[in-house]
């Protein structure tokens, strides 16, 4: 398992992101304070506040995660 920060700035990253996670194989969560969602709900990350870095939870280890973590890259928050 692994954990970051992103952020997600539009709409339009809002839907690539979702597409992404989409096509992982494990599970990706979205923490946004007490709330936890599904990534591959785009009606769930609308839910949470956009204006806030979200953690990125990665339910998956090794060269699949890593392999993730580059698709993602452009998400993370500095």
């Amino acid at each position: 398992m692994k954990e970051c920060m992103v952020k997600l700035n539009s709409i339009d990253d809002v839907k690539e992101f979702c597409a992404l996670t989409n096509g992982a194989r494990f599970d990706v969560d979205l923490l946004s304070g007490r709330y936890a969602v599904d990534a591959k709900s785009i009606m769930g990350i609308f839910s949470l506040d956009l204006t806030k870095s979200l953690k990125l939870v990665i339910h998956a280890d090794g060269e699949e995660c890593e392999d993730f973590m580059d698709e993602v890259k452009k998400f993370l928050a500095d």
